[in-house]
């Protein structure tokens, strides 16, 4: 009996659409979870995190109603990498135990984790899959302006603290081009869902790299 079922990891830049891909998993009915949701989660009042985040960084990390000022937070880290690990030491382990539980309880064939960073927390090589999708990054640029708003200055720096497109790219077993509309891209996923499906189903018997990641070899849905 398998312990967990596959887990397909799903990465990509600032606005290169993974919500909408997240989102076509879901409606073709895989599990999926995410973990700045679960990070959410996390730092609700009375949570453990958020306790060990107020002890190590202070009260001033919290608004008025006693909840984590993300963005306050944010600020505090942005280019500053001793916060920054110090917070990640907190949270990090408790996303990743909490995925991971998601995995082991779920009866479907795969799930799917959508990862932000998964480069910059090294957790490629952990997963049996990882799915990136790509957009240029002008793209990303005037997608992310016309969504959340913002100077162009501000989107460009988000961009540049994430990683590279290229060690992105260099983690992928499949690379999911979204450069078109959100109905090609639907079309897309749709054939990765049954790429998915196809290797779930020999995932337990079938060890087609050395360290066990399950493989076809890197694929692009253009």
């Amino acid at each position: 009996m398998r312990s967990r079922a596959m887990i397909v990891a799903l990465t990509g830049g600032l606005a290169t659409g993974k919500s909408a891909v997240a989102e076509r998993f879901e409606e073709l009915g895989v599990p999926v979870i995410d973990a700045d949701v679960v990070t959410r989660r996390l730092v609700e009042p009375g949570m453990p995190a958020l306790a060990e985040i107020v002890e190590a960084f202070g009260d001033d990390v919290l608004d008025n109603q006693g909840r984590l000022d993300r963005a306050r937070m944010r600020k505090r880290i942005f280019g500053h990498a001793p916060d920054r690990i110090k917070l990640e030491a907190i949270l990090h382990p408790r996303v990743r135990d909490e995925m991971q539980a998601f995995a082991a309880s779920s009866d479907a064939p795969y799930v799917v984790f959508v990862i932000p960073l998964l480069v910059e927390t090294h957790q490629a090589a952990q997963m049996d899959r990882v799915i990136v999708v790509d957009a240029p990054r002008t793209l990303q640029m005037t997608r992310a302006q016309h969504r959340d708003g913002g100077r162009q200055e501000t989107i460009a720096a988000i961009i540049d603290s994430q990683a590279t497109r290229a060690d992105r790219l260099a983690v992928a077993d499949t690379v999911l081009e979204n450069t078109e509309d959100l109905a090609t891209l639907r079309e897309r996923v749709d054939a990765l869902h049954r790429e998915c499906l196809a290797l779930a189903d020999r995932w337990n018997s079938v060890k087609e790299s050395r360290n066990g990641r399950a493989r076809t070899g890197p694929t692009e849905n253009r």
